[in-house]
């Protein structure tokens, strides 16, 4: 089967990696985020969009210059060419799952911290999960 099909809720909630991409298709790709507590994703822009939803945990948007608290239920739309980031403000981990329209890292990629992804400088070579 192609596709993904799963409790996305519940994969998100048990994931404690940094960055876990969980599927690649041609024009979009599913991933999970865990941000320890006081960790950020960093001020980033991307050149295409983003979409996060937030499962657990509390924290701030920082979209285009405007802050928003989060928290579970709340979505965040990126559109391509604005300045975001995404901010864990509790003491928990915010846990939440992001959508990139098209692609943006590496099929299968895992970071298990915010220095591993940094120190990775991956980005997608167009290899989508069922190529």
């Amino acid at each position: 089967m192609q596709g993904y099909v799963k409790d996305l809720e519940g994969v998100a909630v048990e994931n404690e990696d940094f960055r876990r991409v969980l599927y690649t298709a041609k024009n979009c790709q599913l991933v999970v985020m865990a941000l320890k507590p006081k960790e950020d994703i960093g001020m980033e822009v991307h050149q295409l969009d983003q979409f996060f939803h937030v499962r657990e945990g509390s924290g701030v948007a920082l979209v285009d210059g405007v802050s928003t608290a989060i928290r579970p239920g709340f979505a965040v739309l990126v559109p391509a060419g604005t300045q975001h980031n995404i901010i864990n403000t509790g003491t928990v981990p915010l846990k939440l799952y992001t959508l990139y329209a098209p692609p943006n890292h590496r099929d299968g990629v895992i970071h298990h911290t915010r220095a591993d992804a940094q120190a990775d400088q991956e980005h997608f070579n167009g290899q989508t999960t069922e190529s």
